[in-house]
């Protein structure tokens, strides 16, 4: 077997198809992305964007499907036709959220749909979790449809909330009940700041209570699309201090989008080894 072997991990999410292409060194023992692409489904299909995220990421290191010794699916699987096999999201997130923050004992993917909270082992394996409901306004689908309506880019929604003097919480406990409460909060006049502010603070107080449903403890790794919102990451933090939660550490990464990605990708390659040892073992 080579030295280093290539994987690749895609993510199909409701909104958005991530993927990235990993180089494992088995001298090192080093993992490492070599390349991450990020296309937004929109009102495409969603088996043409997952096929347009895999070409770009082929196309742009001058490799063919052949040259990645596995690729690996998680989300909506279905979607990619040409994978090796499939893993279930909860296991990626929390695989790449090790992967991300080496130390962390309790993963939180704050997704599109709902919010994970997952304790997990020293090698990131899932040993219990707690989640939200799908129609609960603690989603990052949610956060999505309230900047649009704000006029604001997803990219500025974090760096908007720490402007923040006086945040007002929403009290819906829906999407639809939230949105509401939002836009009377903007015919009150309240700043778009402490609005945002506010809705972060609502999914973080989400986020921390599933977290002592969990009874989780020391390093927290934050991700999925909304661990890459630094607005977010404060709220949780400041909510975790009020509960008296000060020993909890949070902690995400720039890539944090790519947690699921990612984590396909480790553990394809992890199949793909045993797979390997397995043949061996048949031929001696």
């Amino acid at each position: 077997m080579s030295d280093a072997i290539k994987t690749m991990g895609i993510d199909v999410g409701g909104s958005y198809v991530k993927g990235v292409i990993m180089i494992y060194n088995t001298s090192s023992g080093e993992h490492k992305i070599i390349d991450k692409q990020t296309e937004k489904i929109r009102k495409r299909n969603p088996k043409d964007v997952v096929k347009d995220t895999v070409d770009i990421l082929l196309g742009r290191n001058n490799l063919n499907y052949k040259d990645i010794a596995y690729l690996a699916s998680t989300g909506e699987g279905e979607m990619v036709e040409r994978k090796t096999g499939h893993f279930y999201s909860m296991t990626t997130h929390a695989r790449g959220g090790k992967f991300f923050v080496p130390d962390s004992k309790t993963v939180v993917d704050m997704g599109g749909l709902y919010v994970r909270a997952i304790k997990i082992d020293d090698r990131g394996k899932v040993l219990d979790y707690k989640m939200t409901g799908q129609c609960a306004s603690g989603s990052g689908q949610f956060i999505e449809n309230i900047s649009r309506y704000l006029g604001l880019a997803i990219e500025e929604v974090g760096p908007m909330s720490l402007q923040a003097d006086n945040p007002e919480v929403p009290s819906g406990i829906c999407a639809v009940l939230a949105e509401t409460d939002v836009i009377n909060l903007v015919s009150k006049g309240l700043s778009t700041a402490n609005i945002v502010k506010g809705i972060n603070l609502s999914i973080a107080g989400r986020v921390v209570k599933l977290l002592g449903s969990l009874r989780a403890e020391s390093s927290i790794a934050l991700v999925g699309g909304m661990g890459m919102n630094v607005g977010m990451i404060q709220a949780v933090e400041e909510l975790s201090k009020e509960k008296k939660k000060a020993d909890l550490i949070f902690a995400s990464h720039p890539d944090a989008i790519y947690s699921g990605a990612v984590g396909a990708a480790l553990w394809g390659g992890y199949r793909y080894y045993k797979l390997k040892e397995k043949e061996a073992t048949v031929i001696v």
